[in-house]
């Protein structure tokens, strides 16, 4: 069993916003998932970013990508389709740098997302809410095509440095945090970055890493931020055969296991989270060793008005 809460060592001194995302915490789960003799669960804890989700290391990466070739400076606007996490993450770092960043999101993104946005200065478009994160990404596509001097379109769908930010950064944590001893990797299925990126690093650090990817159980769903990527566009970074195995979560059951979360372990977090950790707990079970690890993309306070945390 690695030390309680494990974290890597940051700098005393920072050089500026950009420095202070990832190296996020490793923690271990113990109520939630009570354990069995060799099988050990951790979840990363990733609001611990400054923006307060995963999403900062791949807007990083993108931004940073795109200052070098040219592509992004204070004459044009950052373009991009979200649903919501990414685009707090765009917002707060294109601030930092001085750029304007123009979002197009679902209309049913929650009103503490919307809010943060527009606090952060970001101009949104809402769209159709029945499209979801698909809609977002059709007319961020229609706006460039328009207007392509007018914005850089960061695309985070298809950005290959959207998984290359884990690759170099989450995998690598992960690996020195559980001392080269994680056996499972579970990541939810958005834009795939997480999972695209992390495995790969895994993959070449040990080729007997597991990968099991999260999503929806259906088109319908209230995992926000999570695809079923049967019904919806493909990202053009996603690619299936990484993984080993592909499992999908029902609503409800991430609904109730972000309450034993918070009232159980003190872990406030999002819905993509617990779905997660329905995945995560299911696979502990059924291993007679191993160590588990999968990201929490984000913590809880952006979802309070959910209608499940009030339903006892």
């Amino acid at each position: 069993m690695i030390s309680d809460v494990l974290t890597i060592q940051r700098p005393l001194v920072q050089t500026g916003l950009f420095d202070l995302v990832g190296n996020t915490p490793l923690v271990p789960l113990r109520r939630v998932f009570s354990g069995r003799p060799g099988v050990e669960l951790y979840v990363k804890a990733e609001w611990f970013n400054p923006s307060g989700s995963v999403k900062d290391r791949a807007a990083r990466e993108i931004i940073l990508a795109a200052e070098q070739a040219g592509e992004l400076h204070p004459g044009v606007t950052l373009l991009d389709a979200t649903s919501g996490n990414m685009g707090i993450a765009y917002a707060t770092l294109c601030a930092a740098r001085g750029y304007s960043a123009e979002l197009t999101i679902p209309a049913n993104a929650s009103p503490e997302r919307l809010a943060i946005l527009r606090a952060l200065g970001a101009n949104l478009i809402l769209t159709d809410p029945m499209e979801g994160t698909d809609g977002a990404q059709r007319e961020a596509k229609r706006r460039y095509v328009q207007n392509p001097d007018r914005y850089f379109y960061a695309d985070q769908y298809n950005n290959p440095a959207n998984w290359q930010a884990h690759y170099r950064t989450t995998g690598v944590e992960i690996w020195e945090q559980t001392n080269g001893r994680v056996t499972h990797f579970v990541a939810g299925l958005g834009t795939s970055g997480t999972m695209m990126g992390t495995g790969r690093r895994l993959r070449e650090l040990n080729p007997g890493v597991r990968l099991i990817s999260v999503q929806p159980d259906s088109p319908l769903h209230g995992l926000e931020g999570l695809k079923h990527m049967p019904t919806a566009i493909r990202p053009g970074i996603y690619d299936e055969a990484l993984i080993d195995v592909g499992v999908t979560v029902a609503t409800e059951d991430a609904f109730q296991m972000a309450k034993r979360l918070a009232r159980e372990e003190g872990l406030f977090v999002g819905v993509s989270a617990a779905a997660a950790v329905v995945t995560a707990i299911r696979l502990a079970s059924s291993l007679r060793a191993g160590v588990v690890v999968t990201v929490l993309p984000d913590a809880g306070f952006k979802y309070v008005s959910e209608r499940f945390w009030r339903n006892e």
